[in-house]
């Protein structure tokens, strides 16, 4: 069920104090207001310079001043988060943005200063996320698409506007008089979500006027048979053992074999394997029947192997 800006606050429970991921744009300069007026004196914010055009200077200005008005501390963390042969500049920015958080959580962690990280994507970000990762095929962890909260390195992160449309934000925003900075890159269709954006939203709106709330309902059903499915893979391992043993893995169906492989590749291994190649090595794995035949096969950024009895995977 989509909320309203009021509602989704009244939802927010956050540990304080909290930092809040602020760009200047419309969705953050609502939570940061939000934020700011519900616990005054216990909230900061983070911005991200990401240095990928020059209006990001006037950003981090237009941010400087707002907090300044606001009474909230600002700290910037600039990046580059320009993209590599081969990478989307969404993935990137994101990319980047992220290790700039976890840099900036980790400097607080050691001050016990900041409990909670608030970011402020919402319904439409959920349901263009969803939409990514149904065209680019992607299994059950791309269509449980972004969470309402998660932990990493002991820092709380929390996105309490998931449920909140954008039209709803700007028009909680239009009612306090609350400028924002327009990025002009979000009106760029060379890039896919934008173009999501642009022209599937809309139509969807036209066709199916609930369409945020039954796509993360979707999304909401992906993720808990994620949660099983990590489950099994755990009970699996600790079966085959660490590393595997071929044996033991020829004794699982192919489904769960699936799973255990990329539940220990991305585990022990920090490894995500393309469908091609966990395919080739579940048939390599079935193949191993005798003592001498060999088992080696690029695995991500590194190698599958046969050593004996057991299956490891190395980084040379």
């Amino acid at each position: 069920m989509t909320l309203s800006v009021p509602q989704a606050m009244a939802r927010f429970a956050p540990q304080l104090p909290l930092a809040v991921a602020y760009s200047g744009g419309a969705d953050s300069t609502a939570l940061l207001l939000a934020c700011a007026q519900h616990w005054p004196g216990q909230v900061s914010a983070w911005h991200v310079h990401h240095g990928l055009q020059a209006a990001a200077d006037d950003f981090e200005a237009h941010c400087r001043r707002f907090c300044a008005e606001l009474k909230v501390p600002l700290t910037v963390q600039r990046v580059d988060a320009r993209h590599q042969a081969g990478q989307s500049p969404e993935d990137a920015a994101r990319r980047a943005r992220y290790q700039a958080f976890e840099a900036l959580a980790r400097i607080n962690q050691a001050h016990k200063a900041i409990k909670t990280i608030a970011i402020a994507q919402h319904a439409d970000d959920q349901v263009e996320t969803l939409l990514l990762a149904l065209s680019r095929g992607a299994g059950l962890p791309g269509l449980s698409a972004m969470p309402q909260r998660w932990t990493r390195d002991g820092m709380d992160y929390q996105r309490p506007f998931l449920q909140v449309s954008a039209a709803d934000i700007r028009h909680w925003l239009a009612g306090r008089g609350v400028a924002f900075v327009d990025d002009p890159s979000n009106s760029d269709e060379r890039f896919t979500r934008n173009r999501i954006r642009a022209r599937l939203l809309p139509a969807l709106q036209q066709c199916f006027p609930h369409f945020r709330d039954t796509l993360a309902r979707s999304a909401a059903h992906a993720a808990q048979a994620q949660a099983l499915l990590l489950e099994v893979a755990a009970q699996d391992l600790a079966l085959v053992g660490v590393p595997p043993r071929l044996k033991a893995l020829q004794t699982l169906s192919q489904p769960r074999l699936a799973n255990l492989l990329r539940y220990w590749l991305a585990s022990t291994c920090q490894v995500t394997p393309s469908a091609a190649q966990l395919d080739e090595l579940m048939h390599q794995i079935a193949a191993c029947r005798t003592r001498g035949h060999a088992l080696h096969l690029k695995v991500g950024h590194g190698f599958c192997v046969r050593r004996g009895t057991e299956l490891h995977w190395y980084n040379p």
